[in-house]
């Protein structure tokens, strides 16, 4: 191995751990065959029954959060509202707006049902909030005139103290020292369980987050240093860590950075722990973060073994739903081996599955990184289980889990080896069935013990109340005496068909024979498939695409005209299914795609993999949507004719397509033109005509004739005008400026013969309103991807955020550190977040908004711009302005203005509004109906709750803008394709040849 200051090979890791998305049905039967053949699921079973039992007959303190959920389960609106108000309320700091949280919430529950005053949660509300419930607040009227009715304070202060009791089960203290003196309460009648803190430390998003983190972990060892009993790691306290907690960018694309700046924070804990001879556990994490924290974690392994040769306690979580879990046990088991040390190992079933669910559906990978069946998640923690008791001579076993099965066949194995051992539970969960495994035998146990203020605990508290809440949870269904002891023992040794959710594949109804196909994506975490796409931009050559001459375009389009009755009288299933291989087609070419759109367009690799997913997606949407749609329909009329609606082609259209998405937008233009039975000159941008090019001959090889499609590469105010004023044009999709969209309008309106419709998007100065029931650490995630990525260069990209004076301090402080961390560069590198400006142009118009606002507003922050960088690189900027008016047009850049508001929420989108033009708006609030309330003031296309709003998705978020933003309809929506058709009804008289047959013939009187 190299010098220990320097990071392991990136393919140490890599090369024995299998890629993270196979097939779950292998996989599961590959782990069954990895399990000791003398485990008997009867014998466990039988063992864990009488646990079971014992439970239901003398449960834990009502105030442990099964029996609460067991009557207000996550499923009913009692359920939820507890849940949305754990989350947010303790962090409100106004009054209004927690009253404003506490009443929208609660009116949407009843918490006056027979089991309430079982609960000192819901008793704590009872005497002030059922008069909040759905049957006190009418439909319609104001949250806060019932609160002024009930007693505002009073109703907020019992909901607080409500929350708070919740949150005490699961955080041991609100600091180091509570803690502890609750660890040594815990331990007056006896040597009582060991404890584990953690200091609830969530991903940072700056380097002063991380910083704070890293002096609260300090802080902690040298608490738990100071009380220290037992020998060694494995009978004393110890800690666990979050490596996203420690550095901002814990993620494989910066790993550079990583080794440099969260490697020395981590190993200057791992030297405090070392001296204090306590365990320092590496939490898990993320399933893109494996291989990066596998590495650390090596990197750690090598200098604490240099240093301090007889440490035993670094330790490893491994979570057992990922489906790589078995393989991770193998490589700590090669690492230990392979250096003569010992680790501890905590097991654990997993704690991110829902996001890893949705992250996998978003970025179309070919299966999920993690079982979507419960069970199997089951096995593979037994099979890991059983690995680490093979191998407790050089790993310290760890067992979190609190499903009663789990821990008897766990015993068992480790009887039969013979393995020293843990097992281990969250507090606040699990004490009922560890006080009966504990009864029944010689067993140690460890607690680990969440520490931390009431705003910190809230995101930990929230995924206990999802994991002790889902209906399949074996706490859930511990004490529901409905589920049988039998089912809920019964064996997890079986594989399940098929997938326990929808392949990302099948998002949209694809079964393999109809419905449409999600385009495959790629995970570029994933080191060998982010091969593949660096190799395509390395290799991928731009020529330059031959210009046409305005004396050109007559000839064009009178080859377009000509093609085009041919093209529209062919069977909408056939053109349908043109768009279907082309679609086919461009999948298979994706790294292609993508090389030759980082070197015109100079986008970074993720945007170019989801700019040639959508152009897939539009291909394939508006195919299907054709044939659902566009077919004749019959329409009622009196008897003895028949009307029918026909739906064609108009001729030739013109499609004029943009710089910033030269893919994506120019085949969603053209395919919904060609689709619908329209013959199509299309121009591009002039800076990115060569990926329109390749794909025009990737149309053509699909089966769309030469004269119905055309590329026409060329100026716009030459070419463009030419092509948008010639007769022969019967109808324009744009999308571009407004400017030029006002100018199209006008040539359009100029022009002798048929009125042509003209289908337009445009720019806008997009907005987000936060309030004070927002976690602030999603904002700025949401801020970040929305006003920076892509350069700013978005039509939808946030322009404007407006954050309620409450939080506006902290936020913009965030904000600042998150655009310190964003990294500005060559787009093919993958560690780059921010490319260069589409062009020089671009770049000094941007350079001259921002000299305006460095004399008129305050400089928030600018993300670092490299030495010697060359080209059109511009640093993203966030500036604070002094009002909503203040900002006249939409700079197309990453640049950011910020506002504070405070009042009535409504005031603020009224002033949004009056700036005349938006195509998106992003609501940051825990307050549902203040979210449906904004929304429908706001006057833009798209209006996006709780996430960033960008990266609309094809059938699922149609894109548009109103107004000045837009003519409609949406982009990738239902109602698209009929823009683009002339209708015709064919009304005929079948009574004309002698009378009504039928009707003669079925009703006629004798």
């Amino acid at each position: 191995m190299a010098d220990d200051n320097v990071e392991p090979p990136a393919c140490r890791t890599r090369d024995r751990l299998p890629h993270p998305c196979r097939d779950e049905q292998a996989v599961v039967r590959a782990l069954l065959g990895q399990l000791p053949s003398s485990l008997s699921w009867d014998s466990v079973a039988a063992r864990a029954a009488p646990w079971v039992a014992a439970v239901r007959t003398q449960p834990a303190p009502f105030w442990a959060l099964e029996s609460l959920l067991k009557d207000y389960p996550l499923s009913s609106a009692e359920g939820i509202a507890l849940m949305r108000l754990a989350e947010a309320l303790l962090r409100v700091p106004d009054a209004a707006t927690a009253m404003a949280l506490t009443a929208d919430q609660l009116r949407q529950a009843d918490f006056a049902g027979p089991a309430s005053s079982d609960h000192p949660v819901i008793a704590n509300l009872s005497s002030s909030v059922i008069g909040l419930s759905r049957r006190l607040l009418p439909e319609g009227e104001a949250p806060g005139g019932l609160l002024q009715r009930l007693g505002a304070q009073t109703v907020v202060a019992a909901t607080v103290r409500a929350v708070q009791l919740l949150g005490r089960q699961f955080v041991l203290g609100r600091d180091m020292p509570d803690a502890l003196a609750e660890a040594r309460r815990a331990r007056r009648s006896g040597p009582g369980p060991g404890f584990s803190y953690d200091m609830l430390g969530e991903g940072a998003r700056s380097d002063a987050d991380a910083l704070r983190y890293l002096a609260a972990y300090r802080q902690a060892l040298a608490h738990i240093a100071q009380h220290a009993q037992g020998n060694g790691p494995e009978e004393r306290d110890g800690m666990s860590i979050k490596l996203s907690a420690l550095f901002p960018r814990h993620e494989e694309a910066q790993r550079g950075r990583v080794m440099d700046v969260l490697l020395p924070r981590a190993m200057s804990l791992v030297e405090a722990a070392a001296d204090a001879d306590i365990h320092l556990t590496v939490d898990a994490e993320e399933s893109d973060r494996l291989e990066l924290s596998l590495d650390v974690f090596e990197a750690l392994a090598r200098r604490a073994h240099a240093a301090f040769p007889g440490w035993r306690g670094l330790g490893l979580a491994v979570q057992a739903y990922q489906s790589r879990s078995r393989e991770v046990v193998d490589e700590v088991v090669r690492l230990a081996r392979s250096r003569g040390q010992r680790f501890m190992v905590r097991l654990v079933k997993g704690a991110y599955w829902d996001g890893e669910i949705k992250r996998a559906q978003e970025l179309g990978l070919p299966a999920y990184p993690v079982f979507t069946h419960k069970h199997h998640t089951d096995i593979a923690y037994l099979a890991c289980a059983a690995r680490l008791i093979e191998h407790a001579d050089v790993v310290y076993p760890q067992f979190a889990t609190h499903n009663a099965g789990t821990i008897a066949a766990i015993q068992a194995m480790a009887r039969a080896g013979n393995a020293p051992h843990e097992l281990q539970r969250l507090h606040g969960m699990g004490e009922a069935i560890y006080r009966e495994v504990l009864q029944a035998g010689d067993a140690r146990v460890r607690v680990y013990a969440p520490v931390g203020e009431h705003r910190d605990l809230l995101a930990y508290l929230v995924r206990r109340l999802l994991e002790n809440g889902a209906n399949s949870s074996f706490v859930h269904q511990l004490t529901d005496d409905a589920v049988p002891v039998e089912q809920l023992l019964q064996s997890p040794l079986h594989v399940a068909e098929g997938s326990g959710v929808p392949l990302p594949a099948a998002l949209y109804g694809w079964d393999g024979r109809s419905g449409r196909r999600n385009a495959n994506g790629v995970d570029l975490a994933v080191r060998a498939d982010r091969a593949l796409y660096e190799q395509a931009v390395a290799e991928v050559r731009v020529g330059p695409v031959p210009e046409a001459r305005v004396q050109d375009v007559g000839k064009v389009m009178a080859h377009l005209h000509h093609g085009f009755a041919p093209w529209a009288a062919r069977p909408l299933a056939e053109r349908a299914s043109v768009l279907r291989r082309a679609a086919d087609a461009l999948e298979a070419r994706v790294p292609e795609f993508c090389g030759l759109l980082v070197r015109e367009a100079h986008k970074t690799l993720g945007d170019c993999v989801a700019e040639v997913r959508e152009a897939i997606d539009f291909c394939r949407y508006y195919a299907d949507l054709a044939e659902a749609s566009l077919a004749s329909q019959h329409l009622p009329g009196p008897t003895g004719e028949t009307n029918t609606l026909h739906l064609r082609g108009r001729g030739v259209f013109i499609c004029i397509s943009p710089w910033n998405f030269p893919l994506a937008i120019f085949a969603g233009q053209v395919a919904a033109a060609l689709v619908t039975g329209n013959a199509v000159a299309a121009k591009p941008a002039e800076q990115t005509p060569a990926v329109a090019a390749r794909f025009v001959t990737l149309l053509h090889a699909a089966g769309v004739p030469g004269d119905a499609l055309a590329l026409v590469h060329g100026a716009g105010d030459t070419v463009g005008a030419a092509l948008v004023a010639h007769p022969l044009a019967a109808g324009v999709c744009f999308t571009g400026s407004t400017a030029v969209a006002r100018s199209i309008n006008r040539a359009i309106a100029a022009k002798d013969g048929p009125i042509v419709p003209l289908i337009a998007e445009t720019g806008g100065i997009n907005a987000m309103v936060v309030d004070s029931t927002a976690l602030p650490e999603q904002v700025v995630d949401a801020v970040v991807q929305s006003a920076f990525r892509s350069a700013g260069q978005r039509c939808s990209a946030l322009r404007l955020l407006c954050v309620h004076e409450a939080i506006a301090e902290q936020v913009i402080d965030l904000i600042a550190g998150a655009l310190r961390e964003l990294v500005v560069g060559d787009p093919a590198c993958v560690a780059t977040d921010v490319g260069p400006l589409i062009d020089a142009q671009a770049h000094a118009s941007i350079s001259r908004e921002l000299e305006r606002l460095a004399l008129t507003a305050r400089t928030v922050a600018r993300a670092p711009l490299p030495a010697g960088l060359e080209g059109n690189f511009f640093a993203p900027a966030a500036f604070e302005i002094d009002g909503i008016e203040a900002l006249k047009e939409e700079v197309f850049g990453p640049v950011l203005h910020i506002v504070r508001w405070s009042g009535d929420p409504a005031d603020t989108i009224a002033r949004i509004n009056a700036l005349g033009y938006g195509l998106t708006l992003g609501l940051q609030t825990r307050i549902d109906s203040r979210a449906l309330r904004l929304a429908a003031l706001a006057r833009v296309g798209n209006v996006y709750v709780n996430r960033n709003m960008i990266g609309a998705v094809v059938g699922v978020q149609p894109f548009g803008g109103e107004g000045l933003s837009g003519t409609g309809p949406k982009a990738g929506g239902p109602h698209y394709l009929l823009r683009f058709c002339a209708e015709q009804t064919v009304t005929i008289n079948t009574a004309a040849a002698g009378g009504n047959a039928a009707l003669l013939s079925g009703a006629a009187p004798a």
